[in-house]
């Protein structure tokens, strides 16, 4: 899979994606990450890529001419390395919000380009004419999209064969059954006066299974119910 990012920052960016699993990743050849510069796109010799709202109000909004080009320039990239014409979104705090299925969905795409705005938004044009979808990590506000085309491509990567070990690795995870995961532990048995659950040192992987799903259901029920509300139905919708 391939994933280019157009930001403003893209050392930032970069950086970020080049780190731990991800990074590891990147060098094994498992996925493809780039990041791009938008600026480098502008027709001005300041490098402006914003400019005043029309219709007053504060701040500034991101152009859609060094987007437009910087995005074109891309897609014609990705498809002269042999790659499908990227699925293209937009991070904006008007999207729609970021969830496992859709990571799920995201993975199975040839290539990805994520899109980041800055300032009080980016002009509504260049989104009609390019954006496939808006994505939003959260309901909340960020300075910038390029923590949430991090968390994006993060979780998209993950779920590409190669980038970790086993499917196992993330297939147990919370979000990925409609679930969230249940409580972990490690080394060593007895850790200021608390023990690890007898269960666990059994080494009877039915009961051990068991046990994990009975705690992911009281987890998920306890702390998410809208989530553990959806799973119950989903569960007796299947066993109708």
């Amino acid at each position: 899979m391939r994933i280019d990012i157009a930001t403003l920052f893209p050392e930032m960016c970069e950086r970020v994606m080049s780190e731990s699993i991800i990074g590891r990743a990147r060098q094994r050849g498992y996925i493809e990450i780039n990041c791009h510069q938008i600026r480098d796109y502008t027709t001005n010799r300041q490098k402006q890529v914003d400019d005043y709202p029309y219709g007053g109000g504060p701040g500034m909004v991101m152009q859609a001419q060094p987007i437009h080009d910087c995005c074109v320039d891309i897609i014609r990239q990705i498809e002269e390395a042999g790659h499908e014409r990227p699925h293209i979104i937009f991070m904006t705090a008007g999207g729609s919000t970021l969830t496992e299925e859709k990571c799920k969905e995201l993975a199975e795409k040839d290539s990805l380009l994520l899109v980041c705005g800055h300032y009080e938004g980016i002009d509504e044009r260049v989104i009609e004419t390019l954006a496939d979808e808006e994505i939003s990590i959260g309901d909340y506000v960020l300075t910038g999209g390029e923590l949430a085309a991090l968390v994006v491509a993060d979780s998209v990567s993950r779920l590409c064969p190669g980038v970790l070990s086993s499917p196992e690795g993330y297939q147990e995870e919370s979000h990925y059954s409609g679930l969230l995961e249940y409580p972990q532990y490690s080394r060593p048995e007895e850790w200021n006066g608390r023990r690890v659950p007898d269960i666990l040192l059994s080494g009877h992987h039915a009961n051990i299974a068991k046990w994990r799903h009975e705690q992911s259901l009281e987890r998920t029920k306890e702390r998410r119910p809208d989530m553990y509300e959806r799973y119950m139905k989903n569960v007796n919708g299947e066993n109708r």
